[in-house]
């Protein structure tokens, strides 16, 4: 009888063992998700970011043929157009190392967390190209996103060397793509039509413009955004954002080399505007988006305004991205008041000078009281792949 009495207990003992782990578990990893700290630096060069991104989008969504020649596209050629991207597709990147991360302190696999995440994303990417904006990138950072998981163990340093030669061999090719390319053909003003007509016609036209171009997207991105994850991966594992004191030293080294050699040749080959330079600018865009980066950090580190400003739209960087679209669809597209083709650059300029600023305000306000915007609670319950509340602060 104490033998059985025994065995019962200790069976007993087992069953409260097993409950009490599987329910810490619980509770640790509900903890761990909520408590995996937000870097600065990257919520605020995302917001940084997103301004550069809009004028860059709204020239294209203003007009098929964007903005007209002239000073100001001049300009925009040499500091905007895909210096912003450059430094959005480091941080998505530097992103994933923390999703990673995350996945390992909660003791679940940080694969399917990725793949839901990735898919998530390729959805989101695909409704906003057929009602919003053909230019996407979300559709395009989610499959990379699967191929960068497939190389989740690659080292730093590697990840730089492979980062390197796919870069390297998109200069190359854009430079032989410079030679032999034909003059840019004028844009077809049907077209502009079918983007100031309803959302079947527009939706048709965005889609069949983004899938006539699949190919060249995914070169595209294979060799030009997937070298930029690479690095923003191999900064997340040597945890290069984590605190001021690890990159605050490097930042005017970029700023220099940024500013003091890449700018004046950037303007210099938008001046002469020659296909043949085309991979010439693709290798000034780095040192160009790195100075960029340099000088938010700088700023934001001797300005809380600044860094809380930018900071609250960068935590809701997807959400901002996709409304900056929406906003845009409203003005130009048949949706709304169907401008497109009808302003001139100072106009659409100012146009997108309100939307960022407007965000910028509104991402304050929406901080006080939420931790997460609409498209960021979204794909944060495919990720963890379970039903919450909405949280408020």
């Amino acid at each position: 009888m104490v033998g059985a009495s025994d065995r019962h207990l200790s069976y007993l003992r087992a069953i409260r063992t097993r409950v009490v782990a599987t329910y810490r578990r619980a509770m640790t990893s509900q903890r761990i998700v909520d408590a995996v700290p937000r870097i600065a630096a990257l919520d605020i060069l995302r917001g940084f970011a997103l301004g550069g991104i809009l004028v860059v989008n709204i020239t294209v969504m203003s007009n098929p043929a964007g903005l007209a020649a002239g000073p100001v596209t001049t300009v925009l050629t040499a500091f905007f157009f895909d210096k912003f991207y450059v430094l959005f597709s480091f941080l998505f990147g530097y992103s994933l190392t923390l999703q990673f991360r995350s996945a390992e302190r909660d003791g679940v696999d940080a694969r399917l967390r990725t793949v839901r995440r990735c898919l998530a994303l390729m959805a989101i990417g695909l409704v906003h190209i057929a009602f919003f904006f053909s230019g996407d990138v979300l559709f395009g950072y989610g499959i990379l996103g699967l191929i960068l998981l497939a190389m989740n163990r690659i080292q730093p340093k590697t990840a730089i060397r492979c980062a390197a030669i796919l870069y390297g061999s998109f200069v190359l090719a854009l430079t032989a793509h410079g030679m032999i390319a034909p003059p840019a053909e004028a844009v077809d003003q049907h077209a502009i039509a079918d983007i100031r007509a309803g959302w079947l016609t527009a939706a048709s036209y965005r889609w069949e413009t983004f899938f006539e171009r699949f190919d060249l997207f995914l070169v595209f991105g294979l060799l030009n955004v997937l070298p930029l994850f690479l690095l923003g991966f191999a900064a997340g594992k040597a945890r290069l954002l984590e605190t001021p004191d690890r990159y605050m030293s490097l930042l005017p080294k970029l700023q220099w080399i940024g500013f003091g050699i890449a700018a004046p040749f950037s303007l210099l080959t938008a001046i002469v505007d020659n296909p043949l330079l085309a991979g010439v600018t693709a290798l000034l865009d780095l040192p160009l988006a790195a100075a960029y980066a340099a000088t938010i950090l700088r700023l934001a580190h001797t300005s809380p305004r600044l860094a809380n400003t930018l900071g609250a739209a960068g935590k809701f960087a997807a959400t901002n991205y996709i409304c900056q679209s929406v906003i845009a669809s409203v003005i130009f597209t048949g949706y709304g008041f169907a401008l497109v083709g009808q302003l001139p650059n100072w106009q659409v300029l100012a146009i997108a000078a309100a939307i960022y600023g407007l965000q910028l305000i509104g991402s304050r306000l929406w901080a006080r009281r939420h931790r997460y915007g609409p498209v960021e609670w979204a794909l944060r319950r495919v990720t963890y792949g379970r039903r919450e509340k909405w949280p408020r602060r």
